[in-house]
C-alpha cells in the first residue's frame, strides 16, 4: 500500500516537472524563432538596390530605388527590364508605372565592355506614340545607372531600333543619357543654347521622389548657377514639381578640384531649426552629377564645410 502512494506520488512529481519544463521552454522556442526571421528580414534589407525611371500620371519619368536580388550582371539587367514592363499585379510604388509593352518580352542580354544590347520582341514596337519616347528613356537612363555601362544597344529580334515606333524620328545606334530625360524646350533663339539637367521633387501618394527635367534654354553662364537659380525660383513651370531650396539661397562661389565640385553657400542654406534638408542637398547633388564630370560635390556655408554627397553612395 505504501509502496503504491510512494509510487502515485513520484508519478505525480514527475509528471508536474516534465509539464513545467516543456512549458518554460516554450518562450526560449519562441525567441529562437523570432530572433531568426528578424535576421531574415535584416538580410532581405541588405540586398542591392538600383535607381530606375517609372512614369508617374502626368508622364514624367520619376526616378526610384528597387531592390535587385541578381549578383549577375546579365540577370540584374533582365530584373531592371522586368520591372520597366508594364505589369497588372507588379511591386512598384503606388502611383507609378512602368513604359514597355505588357506581351514584352527580353530575348537576349549581352554586355560588351561597357556597352550593353538588349533584343526585345516585337511587342515593344506597340508603345503608344505619346510614351515612346519616355519609354527608350525609362530603358536607357534605368540601365546607365549601373555604374560600369556607358551605352545602350536596343534591338528588336535582332535588328537594330534606329527609329522610334511611330514617329520615326531618328536614334542613334547606340544610345546614352545625351537623349535627355522628361526634356522641356524654352528657346528663344538659336544662339546661346544650353541643355542642363535638374532635378525637382513630386509628393507622389505622400512620397517624394525626385524628378530630372531636361531643360533647354538659351543662357549661356555655368550650368551651376542655372541650377541653383531654376531650384531657388518661386515659379516652377510643371505645378507638380516642386524644390525645397529657400528663395534666399545664394551660391557665393564654387570651384573644381580634383573630381569634387565645391559649392559655397550662404547661410540660408540651412532652415528655420538650423539644419540643412536632405532633398536640398540631394535635388542639388543629382543636378550636378547629371551635368558635370565629377565624383563628389562639397557642401559650404561661408566657407565651412557641412555635408559631403558621393557620386558612388546615391
Amino acid at each position: 500500500m505504501l509502496r503504491t502512494r510512494a509510487l502515485k506520488k513520484i508519478f505525480i512529481t514527475t509528471l508536474s516537472m516534465f509539464i513545467l519544463l516543456t512549458v518554460f521552454s516554450l518562450p526560449t522556442f519562441k525567441k529562437e524563432t523570432v530572433l531568426r526571421t528578424n535576421l531574415e528580414v535584416e538580410e532581405k534589407t541588405t540586398l542591392k538596390t538600383n535607381s530606375i525611371y517609372l512614369l508617374n500620371k502626368d508622364n514624367y519619368l520619376v526616378k526610384t530605388k528597387i531592390f535587385i536580388e541578381a549578383t549577375d550582371k546579365e540577370d540584374k539587367i533582365r530584373e531592371i527590364l522586368n520591372n520597366l514592363i508594364i505589369k497588372k499585379n507588379n511591386k512598384l510604388p503606388t502611383g507609378l508605372s512602368g513604359t514597355i509593352p505588357s506581351e514584352t518580352t527580353v530575348q537576349e542580354v549581352i554586355v560588351n565592355k561597357d556597352i550593353v544590347t538588349i533584343d526585345f520582341s516585337k511587342e515593344i514596337l506597340k508603345v503608344q506614340e505619346s510614351l515612346e519616347k519616355q519609354m527608350i528613356t525609362s530603358i536607357v537612363y534605368s540601365l546607365l545607372e549601373l555604374k560600369d555601362l556607358k551605352g545602350v544597344i536596343v534591338l528588336v529580334n535582332g535588328n537594330t531600333l534606329l527609329e522610334y515606333p511611330n514617329s520615326k524620328e531618328k536614334l542613334p545606334s547606340i544610345l546614352d543619357k545625351k537623349i535627355g530625360i522628361n526634356n522641356k524646350y524654352l528657346l528663344t533663339s538659336r544662339d546661346n543654347i544650353s541643355k542642363v539637367v535638374i532635378y525637382y521633387l513630386e509628393d507622389i501618394e505622400e512620397n517624394l521622389y525626385y524628378v530630372p527635367v531636361t531643360k533647354y534654354i538659351n543662357d549661356n553662364r555655368d550650368k551651376i548657377k542655372i541650377i541653383i537659380e531654376e531650384l531657388t525660383t518661386n515659379y516652377i513651370y510643371e505645378p507638380n514639381l516642386m524644390s525645397f531650396l529657400d528663395n534666399k539661397v545664394e551660391l557665393l562661389d564654387y570651384h573644381e578640384e580634383n573630381d569634387v565640385l565645391f559649392l559655397n553657400f550662404n547661410d540660408y542654406l540651412y532652415n528655420s531649426k538650423d539644419k540643412i534638408l536632405e532633398e536640398v542637398l540631394y535635388s542639388i547633388a543629382y543636378s550636378v552629377f547629371d551635368n558635370y564630370n565629377v565624383n563628389m560635390v562639397m557642401f559650404e556655408v561661408n566657407e565651412k564645410e557641412v555635408k559631403y554627397i558621393s557620386k558612388k553612395d546615391i
